[in-house]
């Protein structure tokens, strides 16, 4: 019993001397706690809406302003035209649609049937169907309210790039964007800090060969696992659950690369923080955790409170998984997604230049 109670005095001084190790077991579940309990909410609510208003009468105005009730919507007027509906779409401006004709209070006047449209993107299948469920109830009691006596306003809906309400088709392309994350950030920084932890990175560098030669040589090999690991997710994703895939894959790749320089940026910064293996591992666990829980790929980030919404704009998993869901089921292109493609370029530019520099220094 004493060499017991000897070897776990020994491991909690072991614990505890290491300051970075201590930190992450007392601070991690608390962000963690945090996060769970604010990043991850099934509820779906302020719902962006766009309203198509062409009759632009009392009663159009009425059915409107039963729609901003409450907090289930949140309706604006765009500004493009109902023949580019889509595009609004495309670039996840909104992600319902209500399009009142013109002559729709005439025909209520006048006893003929009265006729709404409601276009909801249906690449979140359970977003979708919580919509409808919503704007259905919103209908059907603005004809109790409004038109008890005369014949009831149907809603005629039109869900557009998931009509069969899959709900695969928006998780595998999330998981694509998680995979590529995962991997980079993982295999980068436990392979350094190994190489650091056996000595072999200081036999490397005794060697005739430049910084820069160093970190690519480094990096380049977990990029190609990156790429490979999302090709064999798509081809399974497209083959097996016969997801579709309507944009470009040279769009895709291309984007995928600008991403992977934050991805292999944020494994190195890793690696030059942590000193052993446990570490890095835990670091990058945390990462990939935090990425993935405010990216979007579960939750809306619009359900988020407003802080965590702020938070997530620094996450640059947020901006990948738009463009990687776009492009697969969207068919979105440059024009669609150039402020995720700006901010990923950033993050890119700003993390990967900055994790070379201290990685140099700290060599």
């Amino acid at each position: 019993m004493r060499s017991i109670l000897a070897l776990v005095r020994k491991e909690f001084i072991q614990v505890f001397r290491d300051p970075v190790m201590l930190r992450l077991i007392f601070v991690s579940p608390i962000i963690q706690v945090f996060l769970l309990g604010y990043a991850v909410n099934f509820d779906v609510k302020l719902i962006p809406m766009a309203l198509y208003d062409f009759d632009r009468s009392q009663l159009s105005r009425d059915l409107a302003r039963s729609f901003s009730v409450g907090d289930y919507f949140v309706i604006e007027s765009p500004r493009i035209p109902l023949q580019r509906i889509e595009d609004g779409f495309k670039q996840d401006r909104y992600r319902v649609a209500l399009v009142i004709p013109e002559g729709f209070s005439e025909r209520v006047r006048t006893g003929r049937p009265a006729e709404v449209g409601f276009w909801v993107d249906g690449t979140n299948a359970n977003s979708a169907g919580i919509a409808i469920g919503y704007a259905g109830t919103i209908v059907q009691r603005f004809n109790e309210r409004h038109l008890p006596t005369r014949i009831p306003i149907e809603m005629r809906q039109k869900i557009l790039y998931n009509p069969e309400g899959r709900s695969v088709y928006f998780m595998v392309p999330g998981i694509v964007a998680t995979l590529l994350t995962t991997i980079t950030v993982m295999l980068t920084s436990m392979a350094i800090v190994r190489e650091r932890e056996v000595g072999t990175l200081e036999q490397i560098m005794v060697t005739p060969i430049s910084k820069t030669a160093l970190i690519l040589g480094k990096t380049i090999p977990f990029a190609i696992l990156g790429f490979l690991e999302i090709s064999a997710a798509l081809a399974l994703g497209t083959a097996w659950f016969r997801i579709p895939f309507i944009g470009s894959k040279v769009l895709l790749y291309g984007l995928a690369l600008i991403y992977l320089l934050t991805a292999l940026g944020v494994g190195m910064l890793i690696s030059t923080l942590c000193r052993t293996q446990q570490q890095a591992m835990f670091f990058g666990w945390f990462f990939t955790l935090f990425t993935i829980l405010t990216s979007g790929f579960v939750t809306p980030i619009e359900n988020m409170p407003s802080i965590v919404q702020h938070i997530t704009l620094a996450n640059p998993l947020r901006y990948f998984i738009k463009i990687v869901r776009g492009i697969m089921m969207k068919g979105a292109g440059v024009g669609d997604l150039y402020p995720e493609i700006l901010a990923m370029v950033a993050f890119g530019i700003i993390i990967f230049t900055s994790a070379s520099l201290t990685f140099s220094k700290r060599l």
